[in-house]
């Protein structure tokens, strides 16, 4: 990529600290939408000078380190508690959690992002009906290469008042992640273990700084 003015480069640096900000107070994930609404606020019309998404994901990080605070790090760990228990209720399917709860970027207006592996959309219905557990269907539109969009079967459900989006794909879907809206590779997945490994840690550090 061109090497742009410092005047050009200070001003897509605060297009992606304002983007960030809107995304982290407004809850919002559309990252273009987030981008031309900041575009918006400078007055800027040239598109090519909007920041990139991993521009933007690491003033988003930058911004919940600098005012996100104990509020931020109390809600990423409710949103990964409710992820390793519906994983762990689900562990037949080989969940993998994704997304920004995973990234440690998630607002309190995320949704728990999991992705289920199995031969049926019905096989992970007919599990969380054994167990009682209320939930809505629906679809989400997956893109798999840069060639490939799917619509993948969803299930939403609420668990300890965070909204929880469970994506199906089939066993084999595995072995390929889907493309990440923010760097254009393959999404990283985390299974049980390394949710459970992420709960403990975050816990064991806030109760070190606590004592």
């Amino acid at each position: 990529m061109k090497k742009l003015p410092p005047r050009a480069e200070n001003l897509r640096r605060a297009l992606a600290q304002e983007t960030a900000r809107i995304m982290a107070e407004h809850g919002i994930r559309d990252f273009l939408f987030a981008k031309r609404k900041a575009a918006e606020c400078f007055g800027v019309v040239d598109g090519a000078m909007l920041p990139r998404n991993t521009e933007i994901e690491q003033a988003l990080q930058e911004y919940q380190r600098l005012f996100g605070g104990e509020a931020h790090l109390e809600s990423l760990q409710a949103q990964r508690e409710v992820a390793l228990d519906v994983m762990q209720r689900l562990e037949e399917f080989q969940p993998r959690l994704v997304g920004s709860v995973l990234h440690g970027t998630a607002t309190g207006h995320d949704n728990v992002m999991l992705h289920v592996f199995a031969d049926r959309a019905e096989s992970v219905m007919f599990r969380l009906l054994d167990q009682s557990v209320p939930f809505e269907v629906g679809e989400r539109r997956t893109r798999l290469n840069a060639e490939r969009v799917v619509q993948q079967p969803t299930i939403r459900l609420e668990a300890d008042g965070q909204s929880v989006e469970i994506v199906v794909f089939p066993v084999d879907g595995i072995r390929q992640s889907p493309v990440s809206s923010v760097d254009g590779k393959p999404m990283r997945r985390a299974d049980t273990n390394a949710v459970s490994a992420l709960v403990a840690a975050s816990y064991g550090s806030r109760k070190s700084v606590l004592d």
